[in-house]
């Protein structure tokens, strides 16, 4: 492939979410929403495989069912109203239609079905895209509705943070297990998004940081399944001593980073009086911190046989990717202590 394409398409996606995160109409926004969808398509069916092709076409028909329903929103509001601005959106069955597009195109439960699929069928480097880039555009027209709704969001979210957990603990390819991973910490998000936006955004942001990590870290040893995580100890030791402490703070373990926007939340819902909710939820966490700790068995504590089914991988290390790790690496383990700081700046 000519170098310049994945620099073109890397500028879409980059215009796409700008256009997206600029706009106040509609009509705007769904521009910026379509022109990210169609720059990440070519960078997903790159390899010519039929596995890649089949994610690609299950995100584009996932996404252009989420855009459609989107665009009916806005004009049926823009009919009954007579407004497109996002932030002026009144009519109760608009929003509601919006809110699950929107939802769509993150892959909160109950409408996550495409997630797992697909992020099974990319590489590491196109399924990290679509776990952080490709959520900053739906979730800044989330952040722009009405808080009128506030009952659809938080069922939505239990319901993500509960099939996120259930989903992931009988899954052995890592791929599947970070979109499960990626639904269970959304529903944290959609949690919270009517209550505190900035708490929303450190939490999203949060998630980001640790995704990034786990992803740099998986693709830096070439694993793609449970299984192959036993051999990281010959190829890079002083990373898999650190492995557990990433994954352990991706499950939102204390002192670790991950668990201070957890805690927040539920801060939040019990000042709110929202105890069930807030109990239920720190519950579900169990579920998802099972299977974390299923990989930390496997890298950590586990040595590959003699003879080892799977394919040993060149140890080459990559060296580019060696500085943006070590620094997520660090952030996402000691951040903790300054989250509320942060939290008051986003304030």
């Amino acid at each position: 492939m000519n170098p310049l394409i994945p620099f073109i398409l890397l500028s879409s996606l980059s215009l796409g979410t700008t256009l997206t995160l600029m706009s106040s109409h509609w009509l705007l926004a769904w521009f910026g929403l379509e022109i990210n969808t169609m720059a990440i398509i070519p960078l997903m069916a790159y390899n010519h495989h039929p596995r890649p092709i089949e994610a690609t076409t299950k995100y584009f028909m996932a996404q252009a069912t989420a855009a459609a329903i989107i665009l009916f929103a806005s004009m049926f509001n823009a009919w009954s109203t007579g407004q497109w601005s996002i932030d002026h959106m009144s009519h109760p069955t608009a929003l509601n239609l919006a809110s699950l597009g929107l939802a769509m195109k993150i892959g909160i439960a109950p409408l996550h079905i495409w997630l797992p699929e697909v992020l099974q069928g990319l590489d590491l480097t196109t399924g990290l895209i679509l776990s952080t880039w490709q959520k900053l555009a739906p979730f800044a027209l989330l952040t722009q509705l009405p808080p009128s709704n506030q009952g659809l969001f938080m069922a939505m979210g239990l319901l993500s943070t509960l099939i996120g957990g259930w989903g992931g603990l009988n899954q052995t390819q890592l791929r599947k297990i970070l979109a499960y991973s990626s639904i269970a910490h959304l529903g944290w998000v959609f949690l919270v998004l009517q209550f505190s936006t900035s708490l929303a955004l450190l939490t999203l942001l949060t998630y980001f940081l640790m995704t990034f990590t786990t992803f740099i870290l998986f693709k830096i040893n070439k694993s793609y399944n449970i299984n192959s995580l036993s051999t990281s100890w010959t190829k890079a030791p002083a990373l898999t001593a650190l492995t557990p402490l990433i994954i352990l703070s991706l499950g939102g373990l204390p002192p670790l980073t991950g668990f201070g926007p957890k805690w927040m939340i539920l801060t939040m819902l019990t000042s709110l009086n929202l105890n069930t909710l807030a109990t239920l939820t720190a519950l579900s966490t169990l579920l998802s911190l099972y299977f974390y700790l299923r990989l930390t068995y496997a890298m950590s504590l586990t040595m590959p046989p003699n003879n080892t089914p799977n394919t040993t991988s060149w140890r080459l290390y990559n060296l580019q990717m060696s500085t943006p790790l070590a620094i997520t690496s660090i952030m996402t383990i000691t951040l903790l202590p300054i989250l509320p700081t942060i939290l008051s700046l986003l304030n």
